[in-house]
């Protein structure tokens, strides 16, 4: 069986982080988003995949390449807009033939799921979860282990149990796809398409997820992802480490790396290759460092994801942020990450200020960001790619 991946969106709500990236090449554990989807699928044995790429396709076609590094076949097919999951799956028509897996690129999901979806006998197959919430999400309403009906964010949910976006389809639903009318998003909407199948008498199934999920929404998603990717990880340290370096618990460092004297590291964290690291810095739980990164004197980093050539200068502090590419910290720049009177941390995102139910919560910053020395960055502050921070600076 085939899989197809949708790739194709930038994911607005990421904020400036996919401002030179598409969402779904956001590092978690110092492996693009996508590629946790892959080796996923791949475990579960799915060996040919298409990946429905559009914003910055070129990023995701230069990283994946043919696909063959990784012992699988990826072809790759174009949505030129982004006009709906319909659309999507109907632009990787012409590289499937009998029934396919449709995945979602920006989640995550277990290998025994996967294996579970793909050998249920119905004609169509969706994945369902167990939601508190289910006003908030497309709603199943089933009877024993057929879907009857989805409803988009009822009022009065009949059940519990939520679209998850992870599909087996039949031919059949290419044909549904081009009868599938715009929604009042003006998208092609799958879910409609479904429904056009279950009116037609087509035997759709589902599936309750099974193992573990990690939706990639919002920026403080990839913290909490990265944090439990970390935590499966096994150590291997490929870099030199100096004599008086302190490392605890799971800690990776790739090749042509040097932590040194001094610095203190209590995994699970992770750094690529080619970084220098201390001497005399803290790296504590939950972080992943991208390649080429330097970390200073005196400088601490804790739940925090940085990324490829970013340098974070001496007495700096970085707490529960993600932080993009290239960026420079000057000496002393620090970064909030709780407020004083303990309430949960929002975040202003396409306008809108957005509350992100985490009680800590430091900086989410786009790419070539350059700070001045003893700039001071608030809790839950959006810095937009570009910016340059003055010296003595707070930034709200």
């Amino acid at each position: 069986m085939k899989a197809v991946i949708l790739a194709a969106g930038q994911g607005t709500r990421m904020g400036p982080l996919t401002r030179n990236m598409p969402k779904v090449m956001l590092p978690i554990a110092n492996k693009p988003v996508l590629l946790h989807v892959l080796l996923s699928a791949r475990e579960a044995g799915i060996k040919e995949f298409v990946l429905v790429v559009g914003y910055r396709a070129d990023t995701v076609k230069k990283y994946f390449g043919d696909g063959s590094e990784m012992n699988i076949s990826i072809k790759y097919a174009q949505q030129k807009k982004q006009l709906g999951t319909a659309d999507a799956v109907r632009v990787a028509q012409e590289h499937v033939d009998g029934r396919f897996l449709v995945l979602n690129g920006d989640i995550i999901v277990s290998m025994q799921h996967i294996k579970n979806l793909v050998k249920h006998k119905s004609d169509v197959i969706m994945t369902a979860m167990h939601v508190e919430n289910p006003s908030e999400f497309g709603v199943l309403e089933v009877s024993d282990d057929r879907v009857l009906r989805i409803i988009e964010k009822p009022k009065k949910p009949p059940t519990n149990l939520a679209n998850a976006g992870i599909y087996v389809f039949p031919p059949s639903i290419f044909d549904a796809i081009r009868r599938t009318p715009l929604s009042t998003r003006n998208e092609y909407e799958i879910t409609d398409s479904l429904q056009l199948l279950i009116d037609d008498g087509v035997d759709v199934g589902y599936v309750t997820l099974s193992g573990n999920w990690l939706d990639i929404g919002r920026p403080w998603d990839l913290l909490d992802a990265n944090e439990y990717l970390l935590s499966c990880l096994q150590p291997e340290l490929k870099g030199e480490i100096e004599p008086l370096a302190t490392l605890k618990g799971s800690v990776s460092a790739g090749e042509g790396t040097v932590i040194r004297n001094g610095a203190y590291i209590v995994g699970p964290v992770i750094i690529g290759r080619n970084c220098d690291i201390g001497p005399n810095c803290y790296i504590r739980p939950g972080t992943s460092i991208g390649d080429d990164v330097r970390i200073g004197n005196a400088v601490e980093i804790k739940n925090s994801i940085i990324m490829n050539g970013t340098h974070i200068g001496h007495l700096s502090y970085v707490g529960d942020s993600i932080i993009g590419e290239r960026c420079n910290f000057g000496a002393g720049t620090k970064v909030a990450n709780l407020r004083h009177d303990g309430r949960t941390i929002r975040v202003k995102l396409k306008g809108k200020l957005v509350d992100s139910g985490r009680r800590k919560l430091g900086t989410i910053m786009g790419d070539d960001v350059h700070t001045g020395i003893n700039s001071m960055i608030n809790a839950g502050a959006v810095v937009e790619s570009g910016a340059m921070i003055s010296p003595g600076k707070f930034v709200k």
